[in-house]
């Protein structure tokens, strides 16, 4: 992998996103929208403490691959990657080039979204709001490299975004958020471990709980590591240059 080829592929995907507005639109006010119409469905309880912290970290994870997966299939149906590939840039440089470029937007998602969330919603966690930034940020980054290796089996982008339910809606049923992880039958619980999203989970209900996270937030935050280093490796062995 050459550094100054990923860097070059990073500043080209960041300059094709910040002139697409709509796609703009989605990754830093779907979040924020969505959680307003959180805050508002429980204006008159508590539970938007309870379940806020976790969804202001799932949205982004969920935005992030959708955007991904079908930003980087589009490379391949317009032949763009196909191009690109017969340069010097390799398959590893181009992976990580975007995962770079929507990591650096997912950094913006992030402080977006838990900002209006605290501090204009009302969202309260023990744990400072920077814990709760980091986390939301680690989730956006998570969903990113799924969303580039999900990208790998889908021909069309109607397939990408087909791909959107059936990766993430089981993970969001075992991740802890609707039963805990532990009342879940045997089975799933141990489906559960495996699964990122339990991970994220796992971090968002730390800093939801506890004033000094950090001591707890090691395993997941490095489970979540471990996954986006493996997407990534298996996004540069399975890129194919065109889309048949």
């Amino acid at each position: 992998m050459n550094p100054r080829l990923t860097l070059v592929t990073a500043a080209r995907v960041l300059r094709q996103v910040t002139r697409d507005h709509r796609t703009l639109a989605l990754l830093l006010v779907l979040p924020v929208v969505l959680m307003a119409l959180l805050a508002w469905i429980y204006v008159d309880g508590d539970l938007f403490e309870r379940v806020g912290p976790v969804l202001v970290t799932v949205f982004p994870f969920v935005v992030m691959f959708v955007v991904t997966s079908v930003a980087t299939l589009r490379e391949r149906t317009s032949g763009t990657l196909e191009r690109l590939l017969t340069t010097p840039l390799g398959k590893a440089d181009l992976v990580v080039g975007y995962a770079l470029a929507f990591a650096l937007l997912a950094v913006v998602q992030g402080v977006v979204a838990t900002t209006v969330s605290v501090w204009l919603l009302g969202l309260e966690t023990v744990g400072s709001a920077a814990w709760l930034v980091l986390v939301v940020v680690a989730s956006g980054v998570l969903g990113t490299t799924l969303g580039l290796l999900a990208s790998a089996f889908a021909s069309t982008e109607f397939q990408a975004v087909q791909l959107m339910p059936a990766t993430v809606l089981p993970q969001f049923l075992l991740c802890g958020l609707l039963v805990p992880r532990d009342q879940l039958p045997r089975t799933l619980e141990l489906v559960s471990d495996v699964l990122p999203l339990s991970y994220v989970v796992d971090a968002a209900t730390t800093v939801a709980r506890q004033a000094e996270p950090l001591a707890d937030l090691g395993q997941p935050l490095l489970v979540i590591g471990v996954w986006i280093g493996l997407a990534l490796t298996l996004g540069s062995l399975t890129l194919r240059r065109r889309t048949h």
